[in-house]
This record gives structure tokens, C-alpha cells and sequence, in this order.
């Protein structure tokens, strides 16, 4: 994608300001993301895979992902 913004099209809808904002916050998270992601495989790169003694089992992992889901869904009466 280019850093330069689309040219102006009247064939456009324009996006309200509190929209316009949560689209940018949205890139703006998706871009740390990235950032994050590549950060990791540079650091991989440079100085190769983590001993298996310094890594997480990825059953903890999920379990920690599907708890903190758990906790983000409302309780059902």
C-alpha cells in the first residue's frame, strides 16, 4: 500500500468524524501489530529459535486465550 492518499473520488462515501477516527485507531492497532510480528521474526532471524526451556507450551497458551475470551462474553442467565 502507498503512503500517499487516495486521489479525490466523488464516487466515494465519506466517512463521519467519529467513524473516520475508529477506521484510523483500527490501522493504527494493525500496524503495532505488525510491528510487533515482524520485531520477533527479525530477532528470530538474527538470533535463531528460543531454547525449548524458555518457551510457552501452546496448551497454556490457548487456555490463556480462551479465558480471557471467556471473560469477555457476558453471562448468560
Amino acid at each position: 500500500m502507498s503512503d500517499q492518499p487516495a486521489p479525490a473520488d466523488t464516487a466515494r462515501q465519506k466517512l463521519g468524524p467519529r467513524t473516520a477516527d475508529a477506521v484510523r485507531a483500527h490501522a493504527a492497532r494493525a500496524r503495532a501489530d505488525v510491528d510487533r510480528y515482524a520485531a520477533v521474526l527479525e530477532d528470530i532471524a538474527t538470533n535463531g529459535l528460543p531454547s525449548v526451556e524458555h518457551c510457552t507450551p501452546w496448551e497454556e497458551l490457548r487456555e490463556a486465550q480462551l479465558a480471557r475470551l471467556a471473560a469477555q462474553r457476558p453471562a448468560v442467565a
